[in-house]
């Protein structure tokens, strides 16, 4: 006797949705290590190293924002 089985999980659609979410939250954590990297070595710098750059000190969180939100 021959029997044909069709097995269907319904656990891989939870599966993918788990994966996909620790991986959203790994980019997430990345983008913001790299913002914060940016705005670290940004703020360590002088005041006149910033004017050569055309930067002031208001402005560095946001170009340490666009360097790692709009840069990826």
């Amino acid at each position: 006797m021959a029997t044909a089985s069709d097995i269907r999980t319904e656990h891989s659609g939870i599966v993918d949705r788990a994966a996909g979410f620790f991986t959203e939250v790994g980019a997430r954590y990345a983008r913001y290590k790299t913002y914060r990297a940016t705005l670290n070595e940004l703020t360590a710098l002088g005041d006149r190293d910033l004017r050569d750059m055309g930067l002031c000190r208001a402005q560095l969180r946001s170009v340490a924002w666009e360097h790692a939100y709009d840069g990826h």
